[in-house]
């Protein structure tokens, strides 16, 4: 399966480098793969011993192999050689240079809390919200919470799914105070398009964090984090009931590929029209951290 992808900089059509990826086809297309996945790659025991793996110092040996076959700019990072991380993990959840990431300081401007592939959906309906083409799930089953779930019936969603690759930190998208963070337990399945195409509800049954941001400019959205094969940990760095700027830092993955998940209730948000478009015809769009994706509306 071949993964491709729109680069919003330059508008070009890409394919995805995905690290694993012949391991990846056998386990989401074959039985014996699928079999393994059940038993073994799935389990919390397995991503949490694989994560651990990764913060042992012999995992660093790997990063600039890792680096080269990905193509990270690591000048963007705060630290810019393979050698100045003390693990595989150490690099894979690296802080950026703030001017890496510029971001858009028009208030009525919604920007991307995070580096990825985005699909954005304007009046979802809670009970059949779109994972992918052909396959949903209901918005209450993913927050644990069905009367919450009804007040965005309606209203607008945006992904942004993290690869292996991608800088894993994720970022408030706008100004507010960020609210209390449940967390759901669940598994560890991966967010690559051939797990999601293969796993019905794939979103529902992987570990989460849900958190109500208060946002200055658009409403009261849902803020969401969903781990993935290996990522063992979501770490919240901000503080609950405290006041946030635009493009501050919310938290970050640990190991792994994994996905962020916005909602906005009805009328509170305008998703830019490129956006939308390359969703319909079935197409992510590489976004950054600080980037507008939205407006609010006049």
């Amino acid at each position: 399966m071949k993964i491709e992808y729109i680069e919003r900089k330059t508008g070009e059509v890409k394919e995805e480098k995905v690290p694993g990826k012949v391991f990846l086809q056998w386990i989401y297309g074959n039985r014996l793969g699928k079999l393994t996945l059940g038993t073994l790659v799935k389990r919390k025991w397995f991503s949490k011993l694989y994560g651990i793996s990764q913060d042992w110092s012999f995992s660093k040996r790997k990063i600039k192999s890792f680096v080269e076959n990905q193509g990270i700019n690591l000048k963007e990072a705060e630290r810019e050689k393979p050698g100045d991380y003390h693990s595989f993990n150490d690099f894979f959840t690296r802080k950026l240079k703030k001017e890496a990431r510029p971001v858009e300081q028009d208030a009525k401007t919604l920007v991307s809390p995070a580096d990825g592939k985005l699909f954005a959906y304007e009046n979802i309906d809670r009970e059949q919200v779109v994972q992918i083409k052909g396959l949903s799930y209901s918005l209450a089953e993913l927050i644990g919470d069905k009367t919450l779930a009804e007040v965005y019936q309606g209203g607008s969603k945006i992904i942004i799914r993290l690869a292996p690759s991608d800088y894993h930190r994720f970022h408030f998208p706008d100004s507010g105070v960020m609210g209390h963070t449940k967390e759901i337990k669940g598994q560890y399945s991966s967010v690559n398009p051939m797990a999601l195409e293969k796993i019905i509800r794939l979103y529902v049954q992987n570990k989460r964090a849900v958190t109500k941001f208060r946002s200055q400019n658009f409403g009261e959205m849902l803020y969401i984090e969903i781990g993935a094969t290996c990522v063992g940990t979501i770490v919240q760095t901000a503080t609950e009931n405290q006041p946030v700027k635009k493009g501050e830092e919310k938290g970050y993955f640990a190991f792994g590929g994994s996905t962020v998940i916005l909602f906005f209730k009805p009328g509170e948000v305008k998703i830019h029209k490129d956006l939308l478009e390359h969703t319909q015809q079935g197409m992510e769009t590489k976004v950054y951290m600080g980037q507008g994706i939205g407006e609010k509306p006049e």
